[in-house]
């Protein structure tokens, strides 16, 4: 009946109003600006006066027109509730919220978490990855303004400024939190958001519990198509959801998101709503019931009222309204408690799923004047009317300042006000006013109206570390970070800003969508007038602005503007000076004046400078004022040359004497010339026609390059740029070279930049080398900017072509030798005579010359004649291949005269110096050959007739550059075309250079060899191979080093050849492990010897009378010795093959070779010997450590020199092979390293050497220490190191043994080798590997070929029945160790027991198998008598007995050897001869033998070995197959009475103990004897008996199990026994920790680490406890962490944490376990163990508290299944250590929550007898057994609780029990009947 009155409540809408009103009164009492009630009274005191007004009153009376007023009163923050649901707008979306407009100008917030828990859950997925999912989706992609989402009010807050804000949710689980699933019906329109994408569809949330909603792909293809541009739907995203289908009672609901559907969706009675689950955003058919001026009431869904306020009509039709009118609308809000329904008219929102389109309003921010009040609603706000007609609303706190000086009376219909527009509500398409003065006077209403670099006025709020929060607006805060409060950096800004100062400051950056507001103080910036740059494309070149450093870099400083914009100044544009380290000069935050130099909007990059252009007008004064007192710019004076200063002239300007300065760069056109005439021109000197160029305070620049004259003096010289035109070509000069291009002066001042790509037709690497500074040059002008004076310049050739080319280097030619001649003029007026003699020799003169020595280089020093000091020179070249001697008189020719070295070059060719004397002709072509080059011209020989021409090596200012390529070398043929056929005063013809097309490699008299069949040619030896050459072997050159490689150097030689230097060619004396190629650096000059020359085709030498010679490369070495005069070699290149050369080394010589590089797939190292000569060095030969194997490249660097052995050449190529470990012989007693070829189980390994050789290695020789699995380490392709044991022709014998491998380390060998019978002695205690199990005993192998036997009654105490045991628990290769009971040399027999009383070892069968103990026949204990005590008579007997035996078996076992001699044989023992097959059934023939022959053995326990020395080989092939032994390896003993024999030779075993030192006498008893000699020793017996007695003793002794070990010689041995107990290992340390000796115990510990087999995981971890506990107890605190450290990586990481807590809390460090503890909790937070074990800690400590917390923090961060057993054991130690009330309790909440959990009802019962009264347990017990548990649980309860009564209780109490568990088997088995 409550349900159907809520949702059908009686009488209309009469309870609403009542409840209504009652919720509005008690929400708010404060009825301030209630008017309403006013109004009222004010009408009843009226009614009795005015009687015309009664009627009306009573109507409004009987309407409660209180309630009326009230009913219409429109939403406000107050009227809303936590769980209301209501229809909202997104506003805004933001990355973390969305603002939602909501009804009534209110407005809300919904948080990222708040949209759906798939959503939330993908966002946790991604912030624990600390990086965002692939599919994860942010909202601005799944919401947009002015969607419509149905939200429910989460929470309603005040923020930190007071004001009341509103939390919204729109997840579906809280939206529909109201639906169930029974309620879901066919086309009901609700709001979910996607969960997950499917194969066929959508997982939908639509919040409804126990439903799942699907949509079908084809369901939602519609909308994806219209509304989401295609794309499928991401997880969370919002959707409008129709139901299509509803099947198992709402279980599964089948939905549909087609627009056209969702629009036309209504509510219909069918769908069964109630006031309970009415949804905002339904659209509902209604009637109009009842029209009041504040709005409508509505009936809809045949029951149900609500209420229309006036926002929510429609505009359209308001005021037309009339009762019982049809209309259509749409729920806006449902009150959850009063249960008013609020609903809108507006037909925006009759049509779901449509976004709303108006979302703001144009006049934002608008201040209007007199808009009149519409209405005044209490306690929301009032509504106004814009003069366009539109209604506005302002919220009740925007009405005034403050509420102290609200007054309601100024709000009545009419008034007028002056108010500001400040927002827009979508949902009632209202603006939004604000009446408040500070509002309507501020200067921004919203970030978007700040622009950055404004100025704005503000309100200083807080003073935090992180900077000045200020108030700029009423909804505006701004930050200044800590480096904008003033101009410096500031420690203590309290002290000059307070809060609530008010500041002015500039805006830094304004970013409206995250309301961020950064501003500066810095007083600079806030009072600068110059322009702010804002954005890049503000920043015009030229433009000088302020801005702030943010950071000082090596290369610059970078400059911050406003709105994020910045430049680089870089480090040349810091300041005049230049500044080394700008981070000394300049610092962060630092205001700064700058200049913009260039910029790029489009990349966002901008180039500014420190250097102010000063401005031009004052500099144009300045100059003019200058200009009248001394010369002008432009202006040709002459000077005179006053002194020399390190950069040029100091001259004066005549006629006035003004001092200026003539660079040496500008004395000429030519580069070349500047430096020789300043070397010529002396002080007094006069120099004509010079130009002033510039004009500064200091002094004048003069420059007299005749290009710039002539052009100053043709009046084309533009003077400003407002005459440059592109296109234009001018002459200047170099002024300064950057990376980035070059800059070029004027004469008339002016500058431009030639950018690098468009400084010349050539590709430019560096700029400086294709010009110099000074250089003059001709310029094309491509760009001019008038405003920023700049322009851009081209000097490439094809843009500042002057003329003909020919013309041109004509041109250049003439005026170049012209300056010379100048020279020689100046030279010729000098005193001294050599000068004088220089300055009259020409070029072409011939000369009779006395030759005065021949220098190293081939060239010729000629003797000085009269002239002292005269230096004529002839290079090698020049020699033209004359034989010249000391002494001999030579005609030459001069070729050149050097200036600067007065040197003069002369050639001896015969062809010069005998010129032929035919007629030339101008402008012919002719063939010459260049003779001598200078920088800028070159002399050339005519071929036909010898005559010298000299040509211009350019042909324009600007063709400076030349690839090496491209250089012209002496020797080279050139095409000439003459332009003059008489030699003038220069003694040149002059000639312009044909094509270069035409050139000709240089000529050439001899040939050549080669460099070495090289897989990869160097390129750069390459280049530059077409030349030919004139080199021969024996030639010295010089030339250039050009690149440095690993084993060769590449040099350019003089005439541009390149050449080769090879590393072995470098030094003499190579120190090992160098790199000889380092030495030689790039760019350094070498002379070199040429030895030979390589064919650039084949890579071969070839001998220099080779044709192909000239076109090698030549090969030359830079060998001090070499370098001698005289002495040289060649290599040698006669030799038909590269095997030949090879030949020559000697296996076992030593050489130096240099590694190439490692080849990896190959495993070897390559290796240059000489140029031609090369090898190899396998991995396995570079060292005999494995650190160098492993990792070779690090020992071995490219390039480095190695000492190497020859092994010999490798017949398949021309290869050396060679070792690094001396001469690889493999002969015995060698040690080299070997492979792991193959692993035979049991036997041993298989192992290769380079080179093919094989070896072998046995399992006794894999190791000093013999162990259980002896092969596991080793694998196929391991390397190993190897020690020759022997060597035959096809196989080696090897050994891995480190005391044979490593014999300097000393090791100590725990299993000695036993190689023969000799090695063995008696008592000695040995290890070795079981090789079968026979029928008299069990084989061991003791060493590669000896083996001994122990019988059945020396294997075990116990007599197993079956034999199968000894197969299984003693398997071939099983590891034993044996003592030796005799051996016999003669008959090579060695008998062992495997005994615990003998070996002190554990026996072979565990007691645990439970075999039957041996029972001993009388002979058995006789024998073990003869062991210890040594009776002398039975001694006696049975060495007889035993002879008898012995001679028997020896027979058998000898017939093998003697049937190779016989010739005919038995068939039986034929077969013997067959190793493997044969050895079976000769067994079986042996044993039956030994039964007849020997029935009176059986006290004999003897163990006889089969020998065959130096036999190995046959020895291994004659073992038997596993399989065909005469029982496979582990086969339990039998007892036998008979003899014994075999023949198996085994190679498998293991360690055994070294011998003890006892007497090998006793040896002697065992030796079979003939009795007359017995009879002649028997006193000597008698004494060997009395001494075997006493050994017998010791032996005992030492051999009994109950001895304590009393030195470390004793401990020695048990754990060598023993290797894998840690128990011994820790009584050793702790015997040396009782003497002091804390070393030793930490040596031990070590030693046990290294021993206990890495299996025994336990073992080794209770050695690393007590090591730890010892560097606790004695060691410091860095020691004990560092075994902590090693411990965590070797065991499990948790058990040694733990380990260590305890050792920590025992020895009361509990500050360092607390901290150990917090340690763990990070690590292993989900380790349960932890977590008790830090409880249990705290509890000890005292620390209830803490302890709870940490149960707390425990339940939070393990996983739920972990929880209960966590509680239970909290619990138990509540009981045990603190509070057992509080473990009750614990328990009592427990069992609450899992009472079945009887695991933890039986902790609870245990803990409660241990520490609980009888009532409590027995009470206990009666709630178990009334539990409904299973029955196999119930029956363990009742029997612990009758065990109990038992013990405690009486006779009564027992009964009582089992009563009470027979009524519970009756009351059970009464349930199963029914």
């Amino acid at each position: 009946m409550a349900t159907m009155e809520e949702s059908f409540p009686r009488g209309g809408t009469r309870k609403t109003h009542k409840s209504e009103k009652a919720f509005q009164q008690s929400v708010e009492q404060d009825n301030l600006f209630d008017i309403s009630t006013e109004e009222e009274t004010t009408k009843r005191k009226k009614s009795h006066k005015e009687p015309a007004k009664i009627k009306k009153l009573k109507i409004e009376k009987r309407e409660s027109s209180k309630s009326v007023k009230e009913k219409f009163e429109i939403l406000s923050i107050e009227s809303l509730c936590e769980g209301m649901r209501i229809l909202g707008c997104v506003k805004e979306v933001n990355e973390l919220e969305l603002v939602i407009s909501l009804p009534n100008g209110l407005q809300g917030f919904v948080q990222v978490t708040e949209i759906c828990d798939a959503y939330t859950k993908k966002l946790n997925e991604g912030v624990a990855q600390e990086e965002p999912l692939k599919d994860l989706v942010f909202l601005p992609e799944l919401f947009s303004p002015g969607m419509l989402v149905r939200c429910v009010v989460s929470s309603l807050g005040i923020t930190e400024r007071g004001k009341k804000s509103v939390k919204l949710s729109l997840n579906p689980k809280k939206v529909n939190k109201v639906l169930s699933a029974e309620a879901l019906k066919p086309g009901m329109l609700l709001t979910g958001t996607v969960s997950s994408l499917e194969d066929h569809g959508y997982l939908v949330d639509i919040g409804v519990g126990g439903t799942r909603a699907f949509l079908p792909l084809q369901k939602a293809q519609e909308y994806i198509r219209q509304k989401n541009k295609g794309a499928t739907l991401k997880v969370g995203q919002y959707l409008n959801c129709i139901i299509e289908e509803v099947k198992g009672n709402g279980g599964v609901v089948s939905l549909s998101i087609g627009p056209s559907e969702v629009s036309t969706a209504i509510a219909t009675e069918e769908q069964n709503w109630t006031l309970n689950n009415l949804l905002p955003g339904l659209v509902v058919k209604a009637q109009v019931q009842k029209v009041a001026p504040l709005g409508l009431t509505l009936n809809f869904l045949s029951f149900f009222t609500g209420l229309v306020d006036f926002m929510q009509l429609d505009p359209k039709k308001a005021g037309t309204y009339f009762s019982n009118q049809a209309v259509k609308a749409c729920i806006l809000c449902v009150h959850p408690q009063t249960r008013v329904v609020r609903l809108s008219l507006r037909p925006v929102f009759l049509q779901p799923g449509r976004p709303l389109t108006r979302l703001s309003c144009q006049h934002l921010g608008a201040v209007l004047d007199d808009i009149p009040v519409q209405g005044f609603f209490s306690k929301a706000g009032a509504m106004f009317k814009l003069k366009d007609g539109s209604l506005a609303y302002a919220w009740l706190s925007h009405l005034s300042d403050s509420k102290n000086v609200f007054n309601p009376e100024a709000f009545k219909p009419g008034n007028t006000h002056k108010c500001r527009i400040i927002d827009y509500s979508p949902m009632d398409e209202l603006a939004l006013l604000s009446l408040r003065t500070s509002v309507i006077e501020a200067q921004y209403l919203r970030y978007h109206d700040i622009k950055p670099g404004a100025l704005v006025k503000g309100t200083v709020l807080t003073i935090k570390p992180y900077g000045i929060l200020v108030k700029v607006g009423e909804q505006i805060r701004g930050l200044v970070p800590p480096m904008h409060l003033a101009d410096i950096l500031m420690k203590n800004p309290e002290k000059k800003y307070h809060i609530g100062d008010e500041v002015t400051c500039r805006v830094l950056l304004c970013d409206p969508e995250a309301k961020k507001l950064m501003m500066t103080l810095k007083k600079t910036l806030v009072e600068s007038k110059l322009p702010a740059i804002t954005c890049y494309s503000d920043a015009k070149p030229g433009l000088q602005t302020h801005g702030f450093i943010i950071r000082v870099k090596d290369y610059g400083c970078i400059v911050k503007f406003y709105n994020d914009v910045q430049g680089l100044v870089p480090k040349h544009e810091l300041s005049a000076e230049y500044v080394l380290d700008p981070e000394k000069v300049f610092y962060t935050g630092q205001v700064v004046k700058v200049v913009v130099l260039s910029c790029e909007p489009s990349k966002g990059r901008m180039l500014l400078s420190f250097k102010l252009l000063s401005d031009p007008k004052k500099e144009h004064v300045g100059h003019s004022q200058k200009k009248r007192k001394a010369v002008n710019v432009g202006q040709l004076v002459d000077v005179k040359v006053l002194e020399k200063t390190e950069g040029g002239l100091e001259v004066a300007v005549l006629p006035q004497n003004i001092p200026a300065f003539l660079p040496t760069a500008h004395l000429s056109d030519h580069v070349a010339n500047g430096p020789l005439l300043y070397h010529w021109l002396q002080a007094g000197d006069t120099l004509h026609r010079v130009l002033c160029l510039s004009q500064s305070e200091r002094h004048v620049l003069l420059c007299r390059k005749p290009a710039l004259v002539s052009t100053v003096e043709g009046g084309q010289n533009p003077k400003n740029f407002s005459e440059i035109q592109p296109g234009m070509l001018l002459i200047g000069f170099v002024k300064s070279i950057k990376d980035y291009g070059v800059f070029v002066q004027f004469p008339s001042g002016l500058s431009g930049l030639a950018p690098k790509a468009i400084m010349s037709d050539k590709f430019v690497t560096s700029t400086r080398d294709h010009f110099v500074e000074g250089q003059t040059v001709v310029a094309k002008v491509t760009n001019v900017d008038e405003e920023k004076q700049r322009m851009l310049l081209s000097l490439r050739l094809s843009d500042c072509t002057l003329g003909d080319l020919a013309t041109t280097s004509l041109l250049l030619l003439s005026q170049c030798l012209e300056e010379r001649q100048g020279v020689r003029s100046l030279m010729s007026s000098q005193d001294s005579v050599l000068i004088q003699t220089l300055a009259e020799m020409t070029p072409g003169m011939v000369l009779d010359l006395e030759v005065q020595e021949v220098l190293e280089d081939g060239s010729v020093v000629f003797s000085e004649g009269p002239v002292p000091g005269l230096v004529l020179r002839a290079s090698r070249y020049h020699r033209a291949g004359q034989e010249v001697k000391s002494g001999q008189k030579k005609k030459v020719v001069i070729l050149n005269v050097d200036m600067l070295k007065l040197e003069v070059h002369v050639s001896l060719c015969h062809k010069l110096v005998n010129r032929k004397a035919k007629k030339l002709k101008k402008g012919c072509e002719y063939q010459a050959i260049v003779q001598h080059l200078e920088e800028s011209f070159a002399i050339a020989s005519l071929v036909k007739t010898g005559h010298l021409a000299a040509f211009s090596l350019t042909s324009h200012l600007n063709d400076t550059f030349r690839f090496d390529s491209e250089k012209l070398q002496v020797g080279q043929g050139v095409s000439l075309t003459l332009k003059t056929t008489e030699p003038g005063v220069t003694g040149l013809l002059l000639a312009v250079e044909g094509p270069a097309a035409k050139r000709t490699v240089r000529q050439t008299r001899k040939d050549s060899e080669t460099v070495d069949e090289d897989e990869e040619v160097d390129p750069a030896i390459v280049v530059g191979t077409i030349k030919k050459h004139t080199l021969s072997t024996g030639d010295m050159v010089t030339g250039t080093v050009k690149s440095i490689k690993p084993t060769h150097v590449v040099v350019t030689l003089e005439d541009g050849i390149i050449g080769c230097i090879h590393a072995s060619n470098i030094l003499d004396d190579v120190p090992v492990g160098t790199s000889p190629t380092a030495m030689l650096k790039v760019g350094k000059t070498v002379t070199a010897r040429v030895i030979g020359g390589r064919d650039m085709k084949t890579f071969k030498f070839l001998p220099i009378s080779h044709p192909r010679f000239v076109r090698t490369i030549p090969e030359l070495s830079v060998r001090p010795s070499e370098l001698k005069t005289g002495s040289h070699t060649a290599l040698n290149t006669h030799s038909v093959s590269p095997l030949d050369k090879i030949k020559e080394y000697q296996a076992g010589q030593t050489v130096t070779c240099f590694l190439k590089k490692y080849n990896v797939i190959k495993k070897w190292l390559e290796v240059e010997i000489a140029p031609d000569i090369r090898g190899r060095i396998p991995m396995l030969l570079t060292s005999l450590s494995f650190k160098v194997l492993k990792h070779p490249d690090k020992k071995f660097r490219i390039g480095q020199a190695l000492k190497a052995t020859v092994v010999g050449p490798d017949s398949s190529k021309a290869f050396l092979c060679l070792s690094l470990i001396g001469p690889h012989k493999l002969e015995e007693g060698e040690v080299a390293m070997g492979r792991v070829v193959k692993v035979t189980p049991n036997k041993g390994l298989t192992v290769s050497f380079p080179f093919g050789k094989m070896g072998n290695v046995n399992i006794f020789h894999v190791s000093d220490s013999y162990s259980e699995a002896p092969l596991e380490d080793f694998t196929p392709q391991k390397i190993v190191r190897c020690y020759v044991l022997s060597a035959d022709d096809y196989e080696l014998t090897l050994s891995l043994r480190s005391s044979r491998t490593n014999p300097e380390t000393k090791s100590k060998i725990a299993d000695p080798e036993v190689n023969s019978i000799q090695d063995i002695q008696e008592g000695q205690l040995l290890r070795g590997y079981v090789t079968s199990v026979q029928p008299r005993g069990v084989l061991l192998g003791l060493g590669p070929s000896v083996v001994g036997l122990a019988q059945y009654s020396h294997v075990s105490q116990y007599n197993p029945s079956k034999k199968t045991f000894y197969n299984r628990y003693l398997p071939e290769g099983k590891l034993l160790t044996a003592k030796v009971l005799s051996v016999n040399q003669q008959k090579n027999l060695v008998e062992l027991s495997f005994l615990p009383s003998d070996t002190g070892k554990p026996d072979v069968f565990a007691a645990s198998l439970g075999c039957p103990l041996l029972k001993r026949k009388a002979g058995q204990i006789a024998a073990e008598e003869r062991d210890h005590k040594g009776e002398a008579e039975k001694e006696q007997k049975k060495e007889k007995r035993k002879e008898k035996s012995n001679q028997k078996v020896q027979e058998e076992v000898q017939r093998p050897s003697q049937e190779k001699k016989e010739s005919q044989t038995p068939p039986v023992e034929k077969q013997a001869k067959r190793p493997r097959p044969g050895s079976g059934s000769r067994q079986e023939r042996m044993n039956k033998k030994q039964k007849t022959a020997a029935p009176a053995e059986e006290d004999d326990s003897g163990v006889e070995v089969y020998y065959r020395e130096g036999d190995e080989e046959t020895e291994e092939t004659s073992v038997l197959p596993r399989g065909k032994q005469a029982q496979p390896a582990e086969v339990p003993r039998l007892q036998l009475s008979s003899g014994f024999v075999w023949d198996v030779g085994l190679d498998s075993l293991t360690p055994a103990l070294p011998p003890r030192g006892e007497s090998s006498d006793s040896e002697e008893d065992d030796k079979p004897q003939h009795s007359t000699q017995k009879k002649s020793k028997k006193e000597k017996e008698l004494e060997k008996q009395k001494a075997e007695k006493e050994l017998s003793r010791i032996e005992e002794a030492l051999m009994d199990p109950r001895r304590q070990p009393e030195s470390a010689d004793d401990f020695d041995r048990l754990v060598l026994s023993s290797p894998n107990s840690s128990i011994l290992w820790l009584q050793y340390m702790a015997f040396h920790l009782q003497a002091t000796e804390i070393e030793k115990a930490r040596a031990v510990a070590e030693r046990a680490l290294k021993t206990i087999s890495f299996r025994e995981e336990q073992e080794k971890l209770n050695v690393w406890v007590a090591l730890l506990n010892l560097e606790n107890m004695y060691g410091s605190q860095e020691s004990l962490t560092k075994v902590f450290e090693r411990a965590v990586q070797y065991n499990e990481p948790l058990k040694v944490f733990l380990q260590l807590a305890d050792i920590y809390t025992k020895s009361e460090k509990f500050q360092e376990a607390g901290e150990l503890y917090n340690r763990m909790l990070k690590r292993f937070r989900q380790e349960k163990a932890v977590w008790i074990k830090y409880g249990a800690f705290l509890l000890r400590r005292g620390q209830a508290g803490a302890s709870h917390r940490v149960m707390q923090r425990a339940l939070e961060c393990l996983p739920s299944k972990d929880h209960v057993d966590v509680i239970a054991k909290f619990a138990q130690l509540e009981f045990q250590l603190g509070d057992a009330e509080r473990a009750k309790a614990i328990f009592e909440n427990t069992l609450s929550t899992y009472p079945k959990r009887t695991d933890v009802w039986s902790v609870y019962i245990d803990m409660t007898i241990k520490h609980g009264s009888q009532k409590e347990v027995r009470d206990i017990f009666e709630r178990v057994i009334h539990l409904s548990l299973a029955p196999k649980r119930m029956k363990f309860f009742f029997k612990r609780y009758l065990d109990y009564e038992k013990q405690h209780g009486t006779e009564k109490d027992v009964q009582a029990v089992k009563a009470k568990a027979l009524e519970y088997v009756e009351a059970k088995s009464s349930v199963l009947e029914d």
